[in-house]
């Protein structure tokens, strides 16, 4: 039977928006932060005055405690918005994240001082949590198991676009009419994106587009709906191995991938190792290797872990083979704070990135694989927020330990945390199963229009 997958493969194009503007919005500070005048304006320094090494020093440590604020916010917040997408679904809760994070993106642009854009930070980690409990729950609502892996591989690919765009378009933006206009421009893409979810996102159960053929698809390997429906307390969901499983795995890998988004483009312009140094006017170009090379991994990751279904493999073999070769692609990442090849460097952080764009697709799709779909996105919230965690201890000292020893520790903690994440994921699980729910008699089903 030929099954026509318009409807949700258009829905899946929104999702990758959603999550391409996402990006954008967190990613422009990592790029003002090169710029000179944004770096005298933080730390109180008169524009014609020289900037020491001292002041950029302690910029850099500054800029950790920054990045803190955010991930602590992101942390809880994940917590939050997947709890209440669960409750009040994925078109309002979402509609609300994106509406919080635009505007608080777009408050960087008043900042006038480290202590105005710490609250800023944090106010858009709040929004900004939204993204993947709605983006993991929209996918487990709207594709069949088979295909999970592949869909979130491909919306995730929407974090790399979101730094390719960030990369070409804010250095543009700051160099032509100053970093708040960065913000600014950035902040408003939410608003469009807020108006195209809000038309266009409605469940398969009530979307007026969606074909009978592709809805008897997208629910062709469903639980009872009985169970799938069956609203799970959140403190129930700690007392399952499988989530403890997709945390543990969350807070091993989110750090560094946070780690790669605040500090690389000050690791290629300032760097000792390297033999060329980029500033705003070169920076553009690796970073559309590095992010575009990310994308093809989380693609290819995504369609690897399906095709090994499609193989005939059971589940827990599919995506624990998948996490492992992804976590021994990042073990060469230690050497590139040791080279002196600008070239050198990115294939091998581009190889890291690709790699962890794959185990953040695998990963997502453990919600969706093991839990029922009224739980997903609660179960995405909390590994979110286990991994900002994470995210916020590397980033209290990443600014210290890049000032006081070099990336080399840095680069060390990346190349290994995702092989010890992967053993303490298979010694939590042994093996992958859907949790075990009591049947229920009696099923209410909440509404998503």
């Amino acid at each position: 039977m030929r099954i026509h997958p318009s409807v949700r493969w258009r829905i899946l194009t929104l999702l990758f928006a959603a999550t391409t503007i996402n990006y954008i919005d967190r990613n422009v500070l990592s790029f003002t932060m090169i710029d000179v005048g944004f770096k005298k304006e933080m730390m109180g320094v008169a524009q014609d005055a020289p900037l020491t090494q001292a002041v950029s020093n302690e910029f850099k440590i500054q800029m950790g405690y920054v990045d803190s604020a955010f991930k602590f916010t992101y942390a809880f917040g994940f917590l939050l918005m997947g709890w209440l997408i669960d409750r009040i679904g994925a078109r309002r809760g979402f509609s609300l994240g994106i509406l919080l994070w635009s505007m608080a993106a777009s408050l960087h642009a008043l900042a006038g001082s480290l202590g105005s854009l710490r609250w800023f930070r944090a106010s858009l980690g709040i929004g900004e949590a939204a993204n993947f409990p709605a983006a993991i729950k929209t996918v487990a609502e709207w594709f069949p198991q088979k295909e999970r892996a592949l869909a979130t591989g491909l919306f995730n690919a929407g974090a790399n676009v979101g730094i390719i765009v960030t990369a070409l378009l804010v250095p543009f933006l700051t160099l032509r009419f100053g970093w708040r206009a960065s913000f600014l421009v950035t902040g408003s893409l939410g608003i469009l994106l807020l108006l195209a979810w809000w038309k266009f996102y409605h469940k398969p159960e009530n979307h007026p587009a969606l074909k009978d053929r592709e809805r008897i698809h997208i629910q062709s390997d469903r639980d009872q709906l009985s169970i799938d429906t069956q609203k799970i307390p959140w403190i129930q969901l700690l007392t399952f191995r499988q989530t403890w499983a997709f945390a543990v795995g969350k807070f091993m890998a989110d750090p560094i991938w946070w780690f790669y988004l605040t500090w690389l483009p000050d690791f290629f312009n300032s760097n000792e190792a390297l033999d060329q140094k980029l500033d705003l006017k070169t920076i553009g170009l690796p970073f559309l290797v590095i992010y575009i090379v990310s994308d093809v991994g989380s693609v290819f990751f995504g369609w690897l872990s399906s095709t090994f279904l499609n193989m005939g493999w059971s589940l827990n073999r599919a995506r624990k083979t998948t996490l492992f070769i992804c976590a021994l692609c990042v073990v060469p990442i230690s050497l590139a704070s040791t080279t002196h090849s600008i070239y050198v460097a990115v294939a091998l952080i581009s190889l890291a990135t690709a790699a962890h764009t794959g185990w953040a697709a695998t990963m997502y799709t453990f919600a969706a694989d093991l839990f029922p779909r009224s739980a997903v996105a609660s179960v995405t919230g909390i590994g979110g927020m286990s991994g900002a965690l994470g995210g916020v201890l590397l980033a209290a000292v990443a600014g210290l330990i890049r000032v006081r020893y070099g990336y080399l520790p840095l680069f060390i903690i990346a190349s290994s945390s995702y092989l010890i994440g992967w053993c303490l994921i298979h010694w939590i699980l042994p093996t992958m199963k859907k949790v075990e729910l009591p049947p229920v008699l009696e099923v209410s089903h909440p509404q998503d229009y």
